[in-house]
């Protein structure tokens, strides 16, 4: 596995005194849990920052740390040990959860870079007409076509099956526009595993510029993604209501 190899900052030991990496988990004289700072979920595996990952190495990675710093481990311990592995346990989970996932990585790594996403999911809709804020979705605009014939599509849907009709080429059509846009959703994720490539060869060469480029080209990307997701969900609720 990958580790960090740049210089760090040193603490001690609460235990024992001796030095170690902020970073560290357990001391490396004596073996004993310490209270490191806080760490982003690569610094956690001991990981660089990239976005192509080992997911053999990360699971190890896993196993290893979830043995040594399970709560029954420290049943005995003093109540400090047992708090910091109860916090690095829920942080180690948190971490799991979200490296293994290409996609929650991608998502995760331009939050470390301070980039948001747009929030396009129904849920943010929700909370956001709930609050009174206006919360409208970003059409990619080769797609104002598609989604301008889609909705009138999925009204009519709507209206026929509210007058308890059923229209065999309306309900083949949105079943067509549910494959095409399933087949661009793989699409993008595709063009999204060349741009990991593309940011990790930039972060790997120091290069800022190609950095931001390829951020910006995978912010657009998972942003088109998000909206076409929630198009592919808007024509199952309307074909399986």
């Amino acid at each position: 596995m990958t580790v960090l190899t740049e210089q760090s900052e040193k603490t001690q030991c609460w235990f024992c005194g001796s030095e170690n990496a902020a970073e560290a988990q357990f001391c490396e004289a004596c073996g004993k849990l310490q209270p490191s700072a806080p760490l982003d979920y690569f610094q956690f595996f001991g990981l660089p920052r990239r976005l192509q990952l080992d997911r053999v190495a990360l699971e190890k990675q896993f196993y290893r740390l979830s043995r040594k710093l399970h709560p029954d481990v420290y049943a005995r311990a003093s109540a400090q040990e047992q708090q910091w592995s109860l916090e690095k346990s829920s942080l180690l989970n948190d971490a799991w959860r979200t490296l293994r996932d290409p996609l929650a990585r991608t998502e995760y790594v331009l939050e470390l870079e301070d980039i948001r996403l747009e929030e396009q999911s129904r849920d943010a809709t929700d909370a956001a007409a709930a609050s009174g804020t206006a919360k409208e979705q970003i059409v990619p605009p080769d797609l104002l076509e598609e989604v301008f014939e889609l909705n009138m599509q999925l009204e009519e849907m709507r209206m026929a099956h509210a007058s308890g009709e059923n229209d065999p080429e309306l309900q083949g059509n949105l079943e067509a526009a549910k494959q095409n846009f399933n087949a661009q959703l793989i699409a993008a994720e595709q063009q999204l595993q060349a741009l990991w490539s593309e940011w990790d060869e930039a972060a790997d060469a120091n290069n800022p510029a190609a950095k931001q480029t390829a951020q910006q080209k995978m912010v657009d990307l998972l942003n088109r993604r998000s909206y076409i997701r929630n198009l592919v969900r808007d024509v199952q609720e309307v074909l399986g209501s």
